[in-house]
């Protein structure tokens, strides 16, 4: 299957309107797909427990971050999310000359979801990433589904100051640091000459194989990608496209500018057909430690037809206040994804607001006077919640406990919207 999905944004002062960080995400992946949004909390752990991950269990930490995270139900990792400490990860697949067919082990949205989980800087989850990638590796099925659809991943990562893009080729990897303008990646090797960090074999590796002749300027993507282009021509012009964009609004960027990139068609950003946009996130980062980051997620597919819903990272937050509506069936040892063979049967993981979002899809494709109207009202919603937030970045939270439902609130909002339709 040739790569067609994903593309994360990032843009950091002075390509921004204010003195924030604004980071966006389309998850695009197969049509049928449910993406649902969670929150965890906070935990410690006693030494020597274990996480079972998608494929495979691994050494637990003594302490967990809260995270919200937005993820393809089946499967324990995440497409992309945030952290308490405004860490936010998104990642992509990519493909190159290491073959990508292996044991199952760590997928990249595990490594998105333990990233989160057990990093308060965008470095520190860069360090992380890499050191699980050396203990356990990457491979497995990145799909539900019985014929294996296996990739590498790049991931775009976040926090208050800076960002770094960090990009994997099976156990080696390059990392390349951003701390000023703005930054995008599609499902192709994007760092070049300025590596930041990287895999102390990586370069012995690429000469090993012939990849690289050890004397030219070492080029990262150019050593570790396909010698023909073909395969990634789709991503490369997202890639363009994405770029061009950003660089359209630099130095106004904010996050309606964000949401406004990832609802974008004609450039392929915001995908349709067999693999579309199922998720999207935006987050927004004061640079200010003292300001909270606003971070806001779908939970349906098609940004254009969905409502972009605001979370902030509060205390008081916990299993009452999780997001129900956005969160699918849980089947436990029964799901066909932990039964071996794998993939056997695929169960009914839509959510509530996903069959809401669902019937009034129905209705906007075919009745476009209604759908207009539809539209319009869901915009309506997500500007007022806009405006809210825009109050909150700038003078901080003087309540924090009546934010505490916020995410599930403008859900219920949401879906209000719908049932007037």
């Amino acid at each position: 299957m040739h790569p067609s999905s994903c593309d994360t944004f990032v843009a950091l002062p002075p390509s921004t309107e204010r003195k924030c960080i604004i980071f966006g995400k389309n998850s695009d992946r197969p049509c049928d797909e449910v993406q649902e949004v969670v929150y965890f909390p906070a935990r410690d752990f006693d030494t020597g427990e274990n996480v079972e991950c998608t494929y495979i269990e691994i050494e637990q930490v003594a302490h967990t971050y809260a995270v919200m995270l937005s993820k393809p139900a089946w499967l324990w990792g995440a497409e992309m999310g945030a952290n308490e400490h405004q860490v936010c990860i998104g990642n992509e697949a990519v493909w190159g000359r290491e073959s990508a067919d292996g044991d199952e082990a760590l997928l990249g949205m595990d490594l998105v979801r333990l990233g989160l989980e057990r990093a308060d800087t965008a470095e520190k989850a860069v360090d992380v990433i890499t050191e699980l990638l050396k203990k356990y590796g990457q491979g497995g099925s990145c799909m539900e589904d019985q014929g294996s659809f296996t990739y590498h991943n790049s991931f775009l990562i976040s926090d208050r100051k800076e960002a770094w893009l960090l990009e994997t080729s099976g156990k080696h990897w390059a990392a390349e640091r951003r701390q000023a303008g703005y930054r995008n990646i599609s499902n192709k090797y994007s760092i070049k000459t300025k590596i930041d960090k990287e895999h102390p074999e990586l370069r012995k590796y690429a000469q090993g194989k012939g990849w690289w002749d050890g004397k030219t300027q070492f080029n990262f993507s150019t050593v570790y990608s396909f010698t023909t282009t073909a395969r990634i021509e789709a991503a490369g012009s997202r890639y363009c496209e994405g770029k061009k964009l950003l660089k359209k609004s630099n130095g106004h960027i904010t996050a309606e500018t964000m949401m406004d990139i990832l609802r974008d068609k004609d450039s392929g950003i915001n995908m349709e057909g067999m693999f579309m946009t199922t998720g999207s996130m935006v987050s927004v980062i004061p640079t200010d430690p003292t300001l909270p980051g606003v971070h806001y997620f779908t939970a349906t597919p098609d940004p254009e037809r969905s409502v972009f819903k605001p979370f902030i990272f509060v205390k008081n937050i916990n299993a009452i206040n999780l997001p129900k509506e956005t969160t699918s069936p849980s089947y436990g040892a029964d799901d066909p994804v932990k039964k071996k063979p794998r993939f056997q049967s695929k169960p009914d993981r839509k959510h509530e607001l996903f069959v809401k979002h669902e019937l009034v899809e129905a209705i906007m494709e075919s009745f476009k006077d209604r759908g207009k109207k539809i539209t319009e009202n869901m915009r309506r919603l997500e500007k007022e919640k806009m405006t809210e937030m825009e109050e909150i970045l700038s003078h901080g939270i003087k309540e924090p406990d009546l934010l505490v439902n916020l995410f599930p609130r403008c859900v219920q909002e949401e879906m209000a919207v719908y049932g007037k339709s």
